[in-house]
């Protein structure tokens, strides 16, 4: 496929095969096929999510290279609707 999402990345954490089976993912699809990936993680906390500072140099090597990366710090839009929603009057039927 031409585009692989990969959405919350870091939301679960991974044993140490699964971060290998990740980094694998990422590095067969570098400079061949397009990654989105959305992450609430810094890349400064990426040392959990793969369990080691080499992997998680040698991912986000590949992922930072040839990349646009937007920063969003908002609140969240799911939250906000949900919010909304409560203080709207509820309708009787």
């Amino acid at each position: 496929m031409d585009l692989l999402v990969c959405d919350e990345l870091g939301y679960l954490s991974f044993s140490r095969t699964g971060a290998e089976l990740l980094f694998q993912v990422f590095a067969d699809r570098y400079e061949r096929r397009s990654l989105l990936i959305t992450s609430n993680l810094a890349f400064s906390d990426w040392g959990q999510l793969f369990q080691g500072e080499r992997m998680t140099a040698a991912s986000l090597d590949r992922l930072t290279h040839h990349c646009e990366v937007f920063e969003m710090n908002g609140e969240s839009d799911r939250f906000r609707q949900s919010m909304k929603q409560k203080k709207q009057p509820r309708k009787r039927t």
